[in-house]
């Protein structure tokens, strides 16, 4: 059964309201979430650790924010949702843009080569 919830985010500490059409999934206000679900809007995690926005990707007509666990450091996704504050969606964008051009150069093959001591992405909170 999927439950669409108020809470207090343990990030911003602003209430969040229901989503009304979804299960509500993150705080609209800075992104965070919380690893709560196993399938969405289950509630049945017992993880409970904070999942930290760290990059943007395209799904469909919307976009996934890509979540990693401060806990058990599983990689999440969660669907954006309609009343996400877009300038936290555009600097998650401007990271994944910026991690691509800082980290990643072209050899003179043509080929793409990652530099092996990069581990983290940029505005990383973990």
């Amino acid at each position: 059964m999927m439950r669409d919830e108020e809470f207090i985010c343990d990030n911003c500490h602003k209430k969040v309201n229901k989503l009304n059409y979804t299960a509500r999934d993150h705080c609209p206000y800075c992104l965070w979430s919380k690893h709560v679900d196993i399938n969405p809007g289950d509630r049945k995690n017992t993880c409970q650790g904070s999942l930290i926005p760290t990059g943007i990707e395209k799904y469909k007509d919307t976009y996934k924010i890509i979540y990693k666990c401060q806990k058990c450091h599983t990689i999440h996704k969660n669907i954006m949702a309609t009343d996400d504050n877009y300038d936290e969606i555009i600097k998650l964008s401007i990271n994944n843009y910026l991690f691509l051009i800082l980290f990643t150069k072209l050899d003179k093959t043509g080929s793409i080569s990652m530099k092996m001591k990069i581990t983290t992405t940029i505005n990383s909170k973990t």
